[in-house]
């Protein structure tokens, strides 16, 4: 989601003085800011009033009901989210509720959950919430503002995410009986008061007491202790790292309000969890788990021949994925000095054959992506013009000079040739910048062999992208070492910074802001923890992203967007992966869903779906 320097920086109590010499009508403008609403939208204006009965993607006839299973590949041996540590258990955010919750209809808009309303200055200075009287804790106990803040702060203190998204909010205080204000440092940030309802919420009370075995509690722990909630669901019962079970809230506060009507239709949610994919898709088969989404294309292709296909117990469908744009690839440490070299990690660029490695490994599906952004409007294309060239402008100096006039081109491979002159440029471009090839191997200037390990999660499909990867990398003398490890490890060495190159990303809201600087912000590239995988430090992008963050229409949204991506690409920071823009599913056939999905949130399982009594029947009919 996104976030918004003024030459004047007007504080509430000043514009409250400056409306005495306005307009009327700029008087009337101003208060409308200030006015309560029922819900924030960063791109025109909520699609649902104030007395709207539900959600349209939703079948508020819902029956309640049913069991459903979803599997998770790792583990998990934690159930606090308010700390970045560990493993966190799968489905936890279930047990939670926030300020505010999305409407995954639209484009960043929000509507109120445990505040029942919000406002804030015309100068987006603050934000106000009030909250509902009848919001509880399964407990009983009124969730409270004192609540609010509280987990607020410790989640700026604890969770480096958390503590970076919100560093521009400065204060969170109680303002009335039932309400909390949000002081931020800075004026005309449109996304603050959007984003600052989104955390969730953690009963105070609990956390400062004593678990079963007389035990203070910490927040800044990791648990194995069931929490206390006040969201949809609760921890029933769990098996420590294979399974866990939550239960739906029969008498949850807010089952009635338009934001919850028809959603977490299912009595049970279980998440079972598989070191291996391939295990996994095999208790798929057995009918031990309901749904899953293939992230295999062989699989996908191959696969899904068994019996239960064939005769239409198993559903296969595909959901195109409309509400992002996507980062994705190899992202290089840059905390690593041979990484630090913008022609080397150019020429890895141009010796990865991504036609031969979709040809042969992916069933041709996927496409090799060319933006941060790949898949929405916000993607940068051809050259800079109009308002996205005007913003360039101001960092030409720290930029790439070709990006002026030159499009960003993956390196083409139509044909063996094409990839023939890729690889020959490559050998060029690095014995221009000092690096020779001695016995097929590259030693870089100072003399050394230039080896790369590559970081992935053993027993996944990477092993084989692994491979391939490595025989294309030899081609220009890089000695690449796969090295799989399992999913604690996985994780730790990220956070940890231990790695020369992994495969991941970062999916892009519509309306990107506050979250890019976790994700390329130099401040996030010694911060424990953060999304700033690589360790990204440029002056010119740290600009790039305050101009996404303030830009006050969506039009210099749009521009500033693709001049940081342009900037992205060109400095070369990731060797661009692939993506495909559907969600290839497959799902036992016992489950109903709205006749119209959410258009940004496909398939929105099992979030939307329910337990069909004569669909289950009838697969177990046929068994």
């Amino acid at each position: 989601m996104p976030m918004r320097p003024s030459l004047i920086a007007l504080t509430s109590a000043s514009l409250a003085a400056f409306a005495l010499v306005l307009s009327p009508l700029a008087r009337q403008a101003l208060a409308q800011h200030d006015d309560w609403h029922h819900a924030t939208a960063l791109v025109g204006e909520p699609k649902y009033p104030a007395d709207f009965k539900h959600f349209d993607y939703v079948n508020p006839d819902a029956p309640k009901g049913g069991k459903v299973r979803q599997a998770v590949t790792g583990t998990f041996n934690n159930f606090n989210n308010a700390v970045q540590k560990a493993d966190i258990a799968g489905g936890i955010g279930l047990v939670y509720d926030s300020l505010m919750i999305s409407a995954t209809d639209e484009v960043s808009t929000m509507y109120g959950l445990v505040a029942e309303a919000m406002r804030y200055p015309a100068d987006y200075s603050s934000a106000t919430f009030k909250l509902r009287e009848e919001a509880r804790w399964h407990d009983g106990q009124p969730i409270s503002v004192e609540d609010v803040i509280w987990s607020f702060e410790m989640l700026k203190k604890n969770h480096p995410f958390w503590g970076k998204y919100y560093q521009h909010v400065t204060k969170a205080e109680a303002t009335g009986e039932r309400e909390v204000t949000f002081t931020f440092d800075q004026p005309n940030n449109k996304e603050l008061p959007h984003i600052v309802g989104q955390f969730s919420i953690y009963p105070k009370h609990w956390w400062e007491g004593q678990d079963a075995n007389g035990k203070q509690r910490d927040i800044s722990k990791t648990t194995q202790d069931p929490p206390l909630g006040s969201g949809p669901y609760r921890l029933k019962r769990f098996s420590s790292g294979r399974t866990i079970f939550y239960e739906r809230v029969d008498d949850y506060w807010a089952k009635d309000l338009p934001v919850m009507i028809g959603q977490h239709n299912f009595d049970e949610f279980q998440i079972e969890y598989f070191r291996d994919n391939t295990v996994e898709f095999e208790a798929f088969k057995a009918d031990k788990i309901d749904f899953r989404s293939e992230n295999q294309a062989k699989r996908w292709a191959t696969g899904y021949d068994f019996p239960a296909v064939a005769d239409k117990r198993v559903v296969l469908e595909e959901f195109p994925e409309r509400g992002s744009g996507v980062g994705v690839g190899w992202i290089y440490n840059l905390r690593r000095e041979k990484f630090q070299d913008l022609v080397l990690r150019r020429a890895l660029n141009l010796a990865f054959n991504f036609a031969e490695m979709n040809r042969t490994t992916f069933y041709g599906q996927y496409e090799r992506i060319d933006s941060y952004h790949f898949g929405s409007e916000l993607r940068s294309t051809g050259v800079p013009e109009g308002r996205e060239l005007e913003i360039l402008e101001t960092v030409r100096s720290q930029v790439p000079d070709a990006l002026f006039s030159e499009p960003y081109h993956i390196p083409a491979v139509e044909t063996a040739t094409d990839y023939r002159k890729n690889l020959r440029r490559a050998v060029d471009m690095l014995r221009e910048a000092g690096y020779r090839l001695e016995g097929g191997k590259l030693i870089d200037p100072k003399g050394n062999p230039v080896k790369v390990e590559y970081l992935y999660l053993g027993g996944s499909s990477f092993e084989r992208v692994a491979l391939r990867l490595k025989q294309d990398l030899a081609r220009i003398g890089v000695e690449l070492s796969p090295r799989p490890v399992d999913p604690s490890q996985f994780q730790e060495r990220i956070r940890n910074r231990d790695f020369d190159l992994i495969y991941t990303g970062w999916g892009q809201s519509l309306s990107p802001g506050n979250e890019q600087l976790e994700y390329f912000g130099s401040k996030a590239a010694d911060l424990a923890a953060s999304r700033n995988y690589g360790g990204i430090s440029n002056p010119a992008v740290d600009k790039l992203i305050n101009r996404v963050i303030f830009a006050k229409e969506r039009e210099d949204l749009i521009a500033a967007t693709k001049a940081l991506d342009r900037v992205l690409l060109w400095n070369e920071y990731i060797l661009p992966g692939w993506t495909i823009r559907f969600d290839r599913t497959a799902r036992w056939d016992r489950f109903g869903r709205p006749d119209v999905l959410p258009a940004y949130a496909e398939p929105a399982f099992p979030t939307v779906w329910w337990w069909d009594d004569d669909k289950a029947t009838a697969v177990a009919a046929k068994e």
